[in-house]
């Protein structure tokens, strides 16, 4: 039996990408198809499956990659090939969204689908510039209002009603005929005393608000350069912002911040830029995959009671390495005795999950502080298990060998270049909209110049730097980029109170 298609309509939400729904995420991961247009945050892509295709179909003003039909068609014809088909919509596709014609079309041509909703600008932009719609204190009415109506032709809108009839006005996509609104709201009642403020990129780093009143906003509007796309809300409700405005006062507000850490490594980091109010890009310049081979770790593994220390200098090496222990049939009980060092919190947090007990954790990663940390009577003439990437420094293990230890540097790991879509980053590197870019260890930086080639560094230019330690930034200098940033301490957490330091600082 053949496989049936079926679309799902969804709502994107306002561009922050964490305002996705869980059931939009779902129909994301899903997908065979992608069909997404302009205001749908691209960062969104990064939940579909490498495979998926990905179609982008426009509908910015002025720029129509595909017409409606052709949309409508397309969505269709993959469906009948027996895929799933995402159409992502930014904000709500049932609200001035098109989402009812499409899903019409898909009716009518016998296509299973289902829509699912997503939070609207409408609500979203006034909340993130601290206006609620609805106050106690001054209007519990509310008028959801398309902004996009053409002034030369007949209005559709009953402006003598909403004017009077709804204490608070938000129109969709208002910013290109607000000077058409403004004469209509007055012509039908409203003061030009009353407030009103203009939203553009609602959520996104890059969100700009700009309040006045019915009768100054056109001239604060072009003094701003005020442009598409944007929502306007009128209304008394507008005198909040004032007090309750908070997504504009966090310290890295503006800020667009590329994360290169590996995938499922990078969301604590993420999630803490985040809460400082910074846009993340997560765009993994580097991927943990196992070593060519297991044949040395099983080697020494099956004589792990003859070692006196394990030395694990990164969180990756970690996993593996008790997963090799359980396939050799050993366990925590053939480690009594051994000695266990953890370079950094993040490899001790880790090593704790499995109980054992930590002997020493250096604060940072240097040959000469890891030795003293352990001290060197406690290291010569001992054997030493180094399980770690299967290409790294030498530094280390060449230390211990001259103090006296004995070494073994096992593969527990290796570090590889992912595959990745570099359009989106590209055009965000183009437009000038990143602020910062860290790197958290050698690999990301190489990574990332590899995969850019010729144009890294161009696109580098004006970009604020930042890596985690003195051993990426060597990396970052002898590759002849310029660190701007390096934390006191080697950690993601230190990196971040480094860049809202650096960012509240005038440069």
């Amino acid at each position: 039996m053949d496989r049936e298609g079926k679309v799902y309509i969804v709502g994107a939400g306002p561009g922050d990408p964490k305002l996705l729904t869980l059931k939009g995420k779902d129909c994301l991961e899903m997908a065979d198809v992608v069909i997404y247009d302009y205001l749908a945050n691209e960062m969104l892509l990064s939940y579909v499956r490498a495979s998926a295709e990905k179609i982008y179909v426009g509908k910015k003003a002025r720029e129509k990659v595909y017409s409606q039909e052709g949309i409508n068609e397309l969505m269709i014809s993959r469906a009948r090939e027996g895929k799933i088909v995402t159409r992502l919509k930014g904000g709500d596709p049932f609200v001035f969204g098109r989402g009812g014609e499409e899903a019409e079309e898909l009716a009518r041509a016998g296509i299973p689908f289902e829509i699912v909703p997503g939070v609207t600008s409408a609500i979203a932009a006034p909340a993130y510039a601290g206006i609620p719609l609805t106050h106690r204190d001054y209007t519990s009415t509310v008028a959801f209002v398309a902004g996009q109506e053409d002034p030369r032709k007949e209005s559709k809108i009953a402006w003598d009603r909403i004017t009077t009839a709804a204490g608070t006005l938000v129109f969709f996509m208002g910013s290109q005929n607000l000077s058409y609104i403004i004469n209509k709201l007055i012509e039908n009642g409203r003061n030009q005393r009353t407030p009103i403020a203009l939203i553009r990129w609602g959520t996104r780093a890059d969100q700009k608000t700009i309040v006045g009143n019915l009768g100054d906003i056109i001239n604060r509007a072009e003094e701003g350069g005020f442009g598409p796309p944007g929502i306007v809300v009128v209304g008394d409700v507008v005198k909040l912002r004032e007090r309750l405005s908070w997504f504009e006062k966090k310290p890295l507000f503006g800020r667009r911040i590329i994360v290169t850490r590996p995938k499922g490594q990078s969301r604590e980091f993420s999630e803490t830029l985040q809460l400082y109010g910074a846009e993340v890009i997560e765009f993994p310049t580097i991927e943990i995959v196992p070593p060519k081979s297991w044949r040395d770790m099983d080697r020494a593994i099956s004589d792990i009671e003859g070692y006196d220390w394990i030395i694990f200098t990164s969180m990756n090496g970690v996993r593996p390495f008790f997963e090799r222990l359980k396939v050799n049939k050993k366990d925590i009980r053939d480690m009594k005795g051994i000695k266990i060092c953890a370079i950094g919190p993040k490899t001790a947090k880790e090593i704790e999950r499995y109980g054992l007990n930590l002997y020493v954790i250096p604060d940072e990663y240097r040959a000469e502080s890891i030795i003293n940390a352990i001290g060197k009577n406690d290291i010569k003439g001992k054997k030493v298990l180094i399980p770690r990437a299967e290409i790294a420094r030498e530094v280390l293990p060449d230390e211990l060998r001259r103090i006296g230890a004995e070494v073994d540097v096992v593969p527990a790991y290796r570090t590889i270049m992912p595959e990745a879509d570099l359009y989106w980053i590209r055009k965000y590197f183009m437009e000038k909209k990143v602020s910062a870019i860290t790197f958290t260890s050698s690999s990301t930086v190489k990574n990332f110049l590899e995969m850019f080639g010729k144009e890294a560094k161009a696109l580098l230019d004006g970009v604020v730097v930042a890596c985690i330690g003195p051993i990426t930034r060597k990396t970052a200098e002898e590759l002849d980029i310029k660190t701007d940033i390096m934390p006191g301490e080697y950690i993601t957490s230190a990196m971040v109170d480094a860049l809202v330091e650096y960012f509240g600082q005038p440069h």
